[in-house]
C-alpha cells in the first residue's frame, strides 16, 4: 500500500498550473486568489487557461486510477482489495495536489484531481458528479457549491456502490479535507466577496492585478 501511496502523491504533485505558467509566464499562486487551481487560473488568465489547467488536473487523476486498475487486472488480489487500493491511490493524488512537496505543502485544493479519480473509478458516476457540479454552479454562480455536490455524489457512490468500510472512510475524509480547503471560499460566499462562476468568462490580462 504504501507504493501505491507514494505514485498517488508523486503524480498529484504535477500541477496543471505549473503547465500554464510556461505558456503564459505567469505563477497564478501569486495573483488573484493565491492558489494554483483551474478556477484561479481562469480568474486571473482567463478560460482558456482555466481550461488547460482543468484538463491536466483531471487527467492525473484519471491516469492514476486507470494505471492502477490496469495493474492490479493481472494480480490475484481480491476485488475488495483491489477497490480499497484505487480509492487509496485516489486519495493520494489529492493530497499530492493540494500538498506538494516543492509547494511548500501549499498547493490546490483537488477539485479537478476529484473529477479524474471519479471518471477513472466509474465513468457513470464521474459523468453524473460533473454534471451536478456544472449544474448547481451555474444556478448558485458559485463553484464552491458546484463542489460540494461534486463530492455528494462520490460519498453516495462509495457508500452505496462498493463494499467494506474503507472507501466510504477515504471519501468522506476527503469530503472533510475539501470543507477545510474551501473554508475561506465558505466565508466568502457568506460575505458576499466570493467571485462568481460568470468572472472566469472575463479574460485577464497576465500583467493585470487581480483584487478580490
Amino acid at each position: 500500500m504504501f507504493g501505491v501511496t507514494l505514485s498517488g502523491y508523486i503524480i498529484g504533485c504535477l500541477h496543471g498550473s505549473k503547465v500554464a505558467q510556461y505558456f503564459s509566464g505567469l505563477n497564478v499562486k501569486e495573483h488573484g486568489l493565491k492558489n494554483s487551481g483551474a478556477s484561479n487560473a481562469a480568474l486571473v488568465l482567463g478560460w482558456k487557461y482555466g481550461v488547460l489547467v482543468a484538463l491536466f488536473d483531471i487527467g492525473k487523476g484519471i491516469f492514476a486510477v486507470l494505471l492502477l486498475a490496469y495493474i492490479l487486472s493481472s494480480t490475484v488480489f481480491l476485488l475488495d482489495l483491489q477497490t480499497i487500493l484505487l480509492f487509496l491511490i485516489g486519495a493520494a493524488v489529492v493530497i499530492g495536489h493540494n500538498c506538494p512537496l516543492w509547494m511548500n505543502f501549499d498547493g490546490g485544493k483537488g477539485t479537478a484531481s476529484i473529477i479524474g479519480i471519479m471518471f477513472g473509478l466509474d465513468w457513470r458516476m464521474g459523468l453524473i458528479g460533473f454534471t451536478l457540479l456544472i449544474l448547481v454552479t451555474l444556478i448558485t454562480k458559485y463553484l464552491p457549491i458546484g463542489v460540494l455536490f461534486l463530492y455528494l455524489t462520490f460519498c453516495s457512490y462509495a457508500i452505496w456502490f462498493t463494499e467494506g468500510l474503507l472507501p466510504s472512510f477515504i471519501v468522506l475524509s476527503l469530503f472533510i479535507l475539501a470543507l477545510w480547503t474551501h473554508r475561506e471560499n465558505i466565508l466568502r460566499i457568506k460575505d458576499g466577496t466570493e467571485p462568481r462562476a460568470t468572472s472566469v468568462l472575463k479574460k485577464k490580462k497576465a500583467s493585470s492585478s487581480v483584487n478580490y
